[in-house]
């Protein structure tokens, strides 16, 4: 026989207590209202009502889900917080890239427009490298402008293991 949802009289069960988000009479089995610490719902949906944690909107006081990571409920609102922001303060002094941008502009005009060790005249391409590795040290003695692949021979093959100057072999190859 199969389950229609229709359930007889005799077997109803009266309601013991009461769903704590729409306060409908339900019947929940007592070792299961002291195994879920009190907390009875009629549904999922109940259920789902109770978890959400809500907070105000920060201009009008709305609540609104907090697992979103808003702080204000609409556009109009988002607009009104923003009026007063002062986006230009407490920047730090020198801005990271811009600097690296002027750097490589006066390098280029000092010492020309190719690689310092390689001649290689691609100079969209030249990289700004410190000789004593500490890129806070930004004066023009310490500084550098060479190609990539200079570059990249200059910090990642100096301790390679493929270095034949310190193993005498390639480790075993040919």
């Amino acid at each position: 026989m199969w389950y229609t949802g229709w359930v007889p009289e005799q077997y109803k069960r009266n309601p013991n207590t009461f769903c704590q988000s729409c306060q409908k009479p339900i019947y929940k089995r007592p070792f299961e209202i002291v195994r879920n610490k009190g907390r009875r719902f009629c549904s999922m949906a109940c259920y789902g009502i109770a978890c959400r944690k809500l907070h105000p909107c920060l201009m009008c006081g709305k609540p609104i889900l907090s697992g979103q990571n808003k702080k204000t409920c609409s556009r109009a609102c988002a607009n009104r917080h923003r009026a007063g922001i002062k986006y230009k303060l407490n920047l730090p002094r020198k801005d990271k890239v811009t600097s690296q941008r002027v750097l490589k502009l006066r390098l280029l005009s000092l010492r020309g427009m190719a690689c310092g060790r390689c001649w290689y005249s691609k100079y969209q391409i030249l990289q700004v490298h410190h000789k004593d590795r500490n890129r806070e040290h930004n004066q023009l003695e310490n500084l550098e402008l060479i190609c990539p692949n200079c570059h990249y021979e200059e910090h990642f093959l100096e301790g390679s293991w493929l270095d034949k100057r310190k193993t005498g072999s390639f480790g075993g190859v040919g």
